[in-house]
Formats: C-alpha cells, sequence, structure tokens
C-alpha cells in the first residue's frame, strides 16, 4: 500500500490530505485545512505550518508528498509567499525522507475533473464522489486531496503504457 500526503500550500491557511491505494482502489485516511497565524509575522505562520505538517507526517507515516506547483498569485507578494509555504512543507516532507511530486495546478485539475479550467466547487465536488465522502471536505483539503489523486491517476497512466514522464498532462 502506498499512503500519499497531497498538500495544497499557502501563506494563510495549507490544504493536507492523505490517500491510501494498492494500485487498484484508492481510500480515503484524513484530510483537513491547517490554519495559520494571520497576525503573525510570515516565520512565524511557517513555522506553525512546518510543525503542523511534521505532525501529521508522524501520526499518519504517507510514503511520498505531492504539492501543487505555485501558480501567479493576485500580485507578486503573494506569489513569494506562497513560494515560501511551498518551500517550508517541501522541507518538512524532505526531512522525513519523503520522495516529493509536483503537479501544476491544471493538471491536478484535468486528472480529477476532466478539464484543467475546472472551478474550486466542480473539484470538490469530484473529490466527494471519487473518495465516496460523506461530506465535502473544505476547499483547500479537497485540492490537496486531488494533488494525491492526481499523482495516482499519472502513475497508472505510467504504468499502463510503459511511460516515463507524465508532465503537462501530456505522455513523454
Amino acid at each position: 500500500m502506498t499512503r500519499i500526503l497531497g498538500i495544497d500550500p499557502g501563506s494563510r491557511k495549507t490544504g493536507f490530505g492523505i490517500v491510501e491505494t494498492d494500485g487498484k482502489r484508492t481510500h480515503y485516511v484524513t484530510s483537513g485545512v491547517i490554519k495559520l497565524p494571520v497576525n503573525e509575522p510570515l516565520a512565524a505562520r511557517l513555522k506553525v505550518l512546518a510543525e503542523s505538517l511534521d505532525q501529521i507526517i508522524s501520526e499518519y507515516q504517507p510514503t511520498l508528498a505531492v504539492i501543487e506547483q505555485v501558480f501567479m498569485a493576485k500580485s507578486a507578494d503573494s506569489a513569494l509567499k506562497l513560494g515560501q509555504a511551498r518551500g517550508a512543507a517541501m522541507v518538512v516532507c524532505a526531512l522525513a525522507d519523503l520522495e516529493v511530486h509536483e503537479y501544476a495546478t491544471r493538471q491536478i485539475k484535468q486528472a480529477v475533473v476532466g478539464t484543467g479550467g475546472a472551478s474550486k466547487a466542480q473539484v470538490q465536488h469530484m473529490i466527494t464522489r471519487l473518495l465516496k465522502l460523506p461530506s465535502t471536505p473544505q476547499e483547500d483539503a479537497s485540492d490537496a486531496l486531488a494533488a494525491a489523486l492526481c499523482h495516482i491517476s499519472g502513475a497508472a497512466v505510467r504504468q499502463a503504457t510503459g511511460a516515463q514522464a507524465f508532465a503537462t498532462g501530456r505522455l513523454k
């Protein structure tokens, strides 16, 4: 069984989701949102993020991590803060000896919904259906679960076709 930690990073809140797969079936393990103290300096928020992810990794013992790549945010400042949150999350995963995979937002949406331009509501709906959840997860948690499912989807395609890489929605 492979246990995958999906991460949707942010400087105010970070979604996480864990799924488990045997290559044929995928099961939901847990998900949630790490809320960061908005009135604190960025360094303090990143510390909370790192400590929280470390605790999640210790408790659930994922075998690999998947993180959403940076996209151009509303402003350069927002993009830089997002990048720093991603970096903090990646370091925590690397320190836990997790293999870290990155996927573009459009690629994640394509894998889960079927279109790279899907809305957050569409992603939430598909995550709820695909994982047979009793209720809809929060936006950031469903984005993290979508990242994990994107990795599984890409691995299945690579295995079935013998392809070596899966990038930007096209086999290479």
